[in-house]
């Protein structure tokens, strides 16, 4: 028996992330690097400062979300982070300087950032209430929503303003409506997951009868979730790495492939979004079914071919100059990394120790996000100094190393269970 897809808690946090994708990828990809320059006069240094501002708040408070999540629910937890959103998007639609807006981006990552770590660990605890324990179709589902509300945001906004005549201010109240909307769903979150109770009552309370009416001390818990978290995460050190190239290798590409497109392809803007579409749909129709796959037969027989097949598609990538040939590319691209999601968030979960679930994911999670914010400042370099092939390649180079780091945790992981 598998993690059943309909389930409220699935089904709830499917929406969430629709939404928050929805609305953040509006603003970062469609409105806001074109309404802080164009109508707020604002250079492009602030852009990206204020940019980086929202990647750090979303990054460094996923483990402090985490362990917050572990100790009120995740009902309260996420409902008062999206309430965040909502107030950013409102200091935005007022906002007139770069210090307002920075400190907007700001709070709109910080209410983002328990998004994963909530998700990860409800998914795990279901996960672990299942015969199988596995989790990799209720991962593809989860990123099948967050890649559909990244991509959909941004045209739906783009039509509303060029072909439905919106000011930014409608479309500004717009989101705001849908961060309402959002926060509203998170009312409906469970408190607790299969039985696992959120930690507040431990550490409110103690694990004696006499210690039932000792007031909440937050430090003491603190350094108790520091304890149990060096005491029960027994991984292998080389996840850590693993789990920041993961991201690191996405964020070579990102910043460069419109790039790439528009000077080396040579393509219009029409087929451009052809292009985004060949590769995302094909990614987005194929989580759910690699997800189910994985449940079946594992994670390691999708990880070693979707890294290898990306090394391989990403390094054709970066060498083809004809449009059909760019089809094909984008389009292996996509199959490649609807086989590692699902497989790579399901062999992470199996990581994480049952004690203080949310922290750990925040961590893992940090890891990652970290990789995303250093993967385009060495993209930009090699863009410049090197060649506009070099970033491309560098992604696959990594992509090889994802599957020599995985092959080596695996061997480790199977010896020590042998050993023990």
């Amino acid at each position: 028996m598998h993690i059943n897809l309909a389930s409220p808690f699935i089904v709830e946090m499917w929406v969430i992330i629709f939404l928050v994708e929805f609305v953040k990828g509006s603003l970062l990809v469609a409105l806001l690097p074109v309404y802080m320059e164009n109508i707020l006069g604002l250079s492009v240094t602030v852009v990206g400062f204020s940019f980086a501002l929202q990647y750090l708040g979303d990054n460094l408070f996923r483990s402090p979300f985490g362990w917050v999540m572990e100790r009120i629910g995740y009902r309260w937890t996420m409902t008062g982070a999206l309430v965040l959103i909502v107030l950013a998007v409102g200091m935005i639609i007022y906002a007139k300087d770069a210090a307002t807006l920075s400190v907007a981006c700001l709070i709109l990552g910080i209410g983002t950032s328990p998004l994963w770590p909530c998700t990860m660990t409800g998914i795990t605890e279901l996960a672990g209430s299942t015969e199988s324990g596995s989790s990799g179709a209720a991962m593809g589902a989860v990123e099948m929503a967050s890649l559909a509300g990244t991509g959909i945001g941004p045209i739906v906004v783009n039509f509303m303003m060029d072909h439905g005549g919106q000011s930014y201010r409608a479309v500004f109240l717009v989101l705001m409506g849908c961060a309402a909307a959002v926060s509203a769903v998170a009312l409906f979150l469970p408190s607790r997951i299969a039985g696992h109770a959120p930690r507040a009552a431990q550490d409110m309370h103690g694990d004696a009868q006499a210690d039932q009416h000792r007031p909440f001390q937050p430090l003491q818990s603190l350094k108790r979730t520091f304890r149990q978290v060096r005491t029960s995460l027994k991984v292998s050190r080389l996840l850590f790495p693993a789990l920041f190239l993961q991201a690191f290798a996405i964020g070579l590409m990102t910043p460069v492939v419109t790039l790439f497109a528009r000077s080396e392809l040579h393509v219009t803007p029409n087929q451009f979004s052809l292009l985004l579409i060949a590769g995302g749909g094909i990614t987005v129709l194929t989580l759910i079914p690699a997800g189910k796959l994985v449940d079946r037969i594992g994670t390691t027989v999708f990880l070693n071919i979707g890294f290898l097949l990306a090394a391989g598609s990403l390094a054709f990538f970066s060498q083809v100059r004809r449009l059909p040939l760019a089809f094909m590319a984008v389009a292996l691209v996509g199959i490649s990394y609807a086989l590692i999601l699902p497989a790579w968030n399901a062999f992470v979960a199996k990581q994480v120790p049952k004690g203080e679930r949310g922290t750990v994911w925040g961590l893992f999670l940090t890891l990652q996000g970290s990789g995303m914010v250093a993967g385009p400042v060495l993209s930009g370099r090699l863009w410049d100094s090197v060649s506009h092939s070099a970033p491309f390649l560098a992604s696959a180079v990594v992509m090889v190393l994802l599957a020599g780091l995985h092959l080596l945790i695996v061997h480790r992981t199977k010896l020590k269970h042998f050993n023990s």
